[in-house]
């Protein structure tokens, strides 16, 4: 415990004195209830019935200065205070396949409007960033805790091309991570493990895509490489898994939620896949994504804890000694 004006505890040397006047006064009260008995008084009820408790609101009144001469000196106590802060990667699916209805009024429309109420519901100890991916990934907003700035990059997202969940997650760890990270062509499950991106422990990602996976490099072994580097993965499927059929460019395609693809990249990191099948569920979704708590030991000061007992501590002496003795001391 430190104090912020620790001067004012020299006020402390009362305590001895006020200790010295009660040993007086209660010295000075038994010669004059040994006087008064010779004379044939009888001494107070409550002083025969409790001969040790009677000091007991004197003790209470000791107790109550000692605490509120602390409250002058303003006491601060390091205190663990849990709250949320790191890194949040929100991954886009913006292939073709998100332009799919099966989610009102398309996959991403509905993927962009649950996302925006995530953003403006973390605290502002949260850095979000944005990264959309197709066949390949971009970032798109570095993590920021500017929720303008995050709100505006999830609103220019527009879908186009196929879909590459490992580009997705990769580039991801490149936004964690605060550098470029590369890959060689044609990348082997190998070579992503070889990758050296650190540990980032109070990091996530948040994957939003169909799941239906159309190149490289394989999305599990980035996955894996994100938990060595401590980063946990929440896929959310978008969409049905029996699928739709959307027009592009004049052709039809058929596309459908790949479960399996998304389930194995949270397995792989300890994360959790979550299902959207509508907009509703999408929105409750964000709510139910745990990221992690830190505890933080701050000063914090307690001088209206102290004052608060010892005005406590006065208020019950003061009733004890009247109920008692009729007088406080």
């Amino acid at each position: 415990m430190s104090f912020v004006w620790p001067g004012m505890l020299v006020l402390l040397v009362v305590v001895p004195a006020a200790v010295a006047g009660y040993v007086a006064l209660v010295r000075r009260r038994a010669a004059r209830t040994a006087e008064l008995a010779a004379r044939g008084f009888v001494p107070n009820a409550a002083a025969r019935r409790l001969p040790r408790a009677r000091h007991i609101p004197a003790v209470l009144f000791l107790v109550a200065l000692v605490a509120l001469v602390g409250a002058f000196a303003r006491p601060l106590v390091r205190v663990g205070l849990p709250h949320r802060e790191g890194t949040v990667i929100l991954a886009f699916d913006v292939s073709n396949s998100m332009l799919a209805t099966d989610l009102e009024p398309t996959r991403m429309d509905a993927a962009k409007a649950a996302a925006k109420v995530f953003v403006e519901q973390q605290p502002s100890s949260i850095k979000i960033g944005i990264v959309a991916f197709s066949n390949g990934a971009l970032i798109t907003q570095q993590p920021t805790n500017v929720r303008a700035d995050t709100v505006a990059a999830i609103d220019r997202l527009t879908p186009a091309g196929a879909t590459s969940l490992g580009e997705g997650i990769f580039t991801s760890l490149s936004a964690i991570a605060g550098k470029p990270l590369t890959l060689p062509e044609n990348a082997s499950p190998n070579d992503v493990a070889d990758v050296d991106i650190g540990y980032y422990g109070s990091a996530a990602i948040v994957l939003l895509s169909d799941g239906e996976n159309t190149s490289g490099p394989d999305a599990v072994a980035v996955a894996q490489l994100a938990s060595t580097a401590g980063v946990h993965i929440y896929p959310i499927g978008i969409g049905s898994t029996e699928g739709t059929v959307l027009q592009i460019d004049g052709f039809s395609v058929a596309t459908a939620l790949d479960e399996q693809e998304m389930t194995d990249i949270a397995t792989a990191t300890d994360g959790t896949y979550y299902h959207a099948q509508d907009s509703a569920t999408l929105a409750q979704i964000y709510r139910h994504i745990q990221l992690r708590s830190v505890t933080d030991r701050k000063e914090t000061e307690v001088t209206a804890l102290f004052a608060g007992v010892g005005t406590l501590l006065l208020v019950v002496g003061g009733v004890m000694s009247m109920a008692w003795f009729g007088r406080l001391v």
